[in-house]
């Protein structure tokens, strides 16, 4: 299998993570007014079929003698069961933290839901497998959790002023949505699982018996794509928003629909087990786990750059908003290159 030979390397690979997981959630937004339950479904099984072909390829080439079956062959049933749960646990947050968007928006469920699972996740990961100047990733891991609140600020403040607006010219009934309790408890129960998903992956890679990063990501997606029918069946049938929502629909869906969702989950593995790569190289090219995971949070903000450049979210901005933005922006610089740096002075 092919692991990284230095840390610039790692660090890309990590990067990468952050980039893809930042970016899946687009191929929802292209495909229209299809429901998010209907979606999933092609979801899971673009994640599932993503790991297969990275598994046979990267996870099969390399000069070690190690290819991916033998990995899978050579792992112990627990390490089995902690890939499989992490995936299953995944999948539940991921389609919390959705629930929780569609009840209070997303200036409410990202900062609650990322935020936890970032302090959660960096936290847990540390205690599992201890790398790096522990001031440069937890103080890191602070200012990118900074990052988001201030962009859930600049958010929400933009899309205050924008009712309002609407208001005053008699298009819109109420200045202000209310916050639900639901919404900020779907969003915590996601922070929390969000967050303890990746040390489930760590145990599943530790010990003699220990799966490879590749062989994990395959697990790990089967517990994503068979969890989602559970799972799914829960959300369609009591939707936290809309009516419920028939399996006959699925079919009503396009191609460009259905093939959508599969290029998301796809997307969304490849960075996955990027991060699942990168936490375990080893010597000079290591960055942990903690390190890995951290770096990868940080898709909340990519994904915001793709609101703000792409779809236009914070068009019209005031110049309170456009300030937020920058603070948002130069914090998550700031916050990413702590945590970057943190492997090289142990």
């Amino acid at each position: 299998m092919l692991l990284p030979s230095s840390y610039l390397i790692t660090l890309l690979l990590t990067v990468l993570t952050m980039l893809c997981w930042g970016s899946w959630a687009n191929t929802f937004k292209l495909s229209g007014k299809w429901r998010f339950e209907l979606f999933y479904f092609d979801y899971s099984a673009g994640v599932l079929l993503g790991a297969i072909i990275l598994a046979l390829t990267f996870g099969t080439l390399g000069y070690d003698g190690f290819e991916f079956m033998d990995d899978l062959l050579h792992a112990g049933r627990r390490q089995d069961l902690y890939g499989f749960a992490g995936g299953v646990i995944f999948n539940l947050a991921n389609m919390l933290l959705v629930a929780a968007i569609s009840v209070a928006g997303m200036a409410v469920a990202f900062p609650v839901g990322i935020g936890v699972a970032l302090v959660i996740g960096v936290v847990w990961n540390y205690i599992l497998a201890p790398h790096g100047n522990p001031a440069f990733l937890f103080g890191g891991a602070a200012v990118i959790v900074a990052a988001i609140v201030v962009d859930a600020l600049a958010y929400k403040t933009y899309a205050l002023a924008k009712v309002e607006r609407e208001a005053r010219a008699g298009n819109a009934k109420s200045t202000r949505k209310a916050v639900s309790l639901k919404g900020i408890s779907l969003a915590l129960v996601s922070g929390v699982l969000m967050g303890s998903f990746f040390p489930l992956v760590e145990m599943g890679k530790g010990g003699e018996l220990g799966l490879g990063p590749y062989a994990i990501g395959f697990v790990f997606a089967l517990g994503v794509f068979l969890s989602t029918f559970a799972f799914n069946m829960f959300f369609m049938n009591l939707p936290v928003e809309g009516k419920p929502v028939e399996i006959t629909e699925y079919f009503r869906g396009n191609f460009r629909q259905h093939t959508l969702g599969i290029i998301g989950g796809m997307i969304w593995i490849t960075g996955a087990v990027s991060n699942f790569v990168a936490a375990s190289a080893q010597g000079k090219a290591q960055v942990g786990p903690a390190v890995s995971y951290a770096i990868g949070q940080g898709a909340t903000m990519v994904s915001a750059l793709w609101g703000l450049l792409v779809w236009k979210e914070f068009a019209g901005a005031d110049q309170r908003v456009r300030m937020l933005l920058g603070v948002m922006l130069v914090l998550f610089v700031v916050g990413l290159g702590l945590v970057s740096v943190a492997p090289l002075f142990p």
